[in-house]
C-alpha cells in the first residue's frame, strides 16, 4: 500500500512540476499531459541531484520536494527546448 501511495504522490508532484515549468519557460512546448507529467518526474531527480550537490556536497538520486522538483523540470525543459529547437522547421 505505502509503495501505491509513493508512485501516486510521484505523479502529482511530477505534474505540478511539470505544468509550472512549461509555464515559466517561455515558447511553444509542444507536449502531451503524459509526457509533462515525466517531465516533473525527471525534474524532481534532476533537483534532488542539483541540491544535493550544492549543498551536501553528496552525489544522491532520489526525488525532491515541490521546490527542487519545479527548478529540475526547468532546467529538463530548457535542455529539451534547446535540443529539439529546429527540428519542427528541418521536417519539412
Amino acid at each position: 500500500m505505502e509503495l501505491l501511495w509513493n508512485i501516486i504522490v510521484l505523479i502529482v508532484v511530477g505534474a505540478i512540476a511539470g505544468f509550472l515549468a512549461r509555464a515559466i519557460v517561455p515558447g511553444k512546448q509542444s507536449m502531451s499531459v503524459g509526457m509533462t507529467i515525466v517531465l516533473g518526474i525527471i525534474g524532481s531527480f534532476v533537483g534532488n541531484l542539483l541540491g544535493s550537490l550544492i549543498f551536501d556536497g553528496k552525489f544522491e538520486i532520489g526525488p525532491a520536494g515541490i521546490i527542487g522538483s519545479i527548478i529540475g523540470a526547468i532546467v529538463v525543459l530548457l535542455v529539451y527546448v534547446f535540443a529539439t529547437r529546429g527540428r519542427s522547421r528541418a521536417v519539412r
